[in-house]
């Protein structure tokens, strides 16, 4: 089932109140692009109809149903290094292709 790590559902709340959207949540949604799927991410009020709904330390996360079935074995989660920071959804990935990151996929 799709997961969500504490750090990402910590730094993902943290975003929203500095965005004035405390109370929000983050939708992944399925795209055209290099890893084939390839994933977006989005801040968003509500869930839509259909959308299923994870949630982690308070933190929402709205996924419509063909991206939530992709996803079933995924976690949200967040990478901080010296370079560079951001989500990245870690797992078993459905057909990514190469240079995709060897089992992860940034969002």
């Amino acid at each position: 089932m799709f997961s969500i790590s504490s750090k990402a559902a910590e730094k993902a709340k943290l975003i929203l109140k500095n965005e004035g959207k405390e109370g929000w949540g983050l939708r992944i949604f399925s795209a055209e692009g290099y890893c084939s799927p390839s994933f977006g991410l989005d801040i968003d009020e509500n869930p839509q109809e259909g959308d299923e709904v994870v949630e982690k330390d308070g933190l929402k996360v709205f996924l419509d149903k063909q991206t939530f079935d992709l996803l079933s074995e995924i976690e949200l989660d967040y990478y901080e290094d010296e370079e560079q920071e951001g989500f990245i959804l870690k797992g078993p990935m459905p057909s990514c292709g190469p240079g995709c990151g060897g089992g992860s996929c940034g969002v």
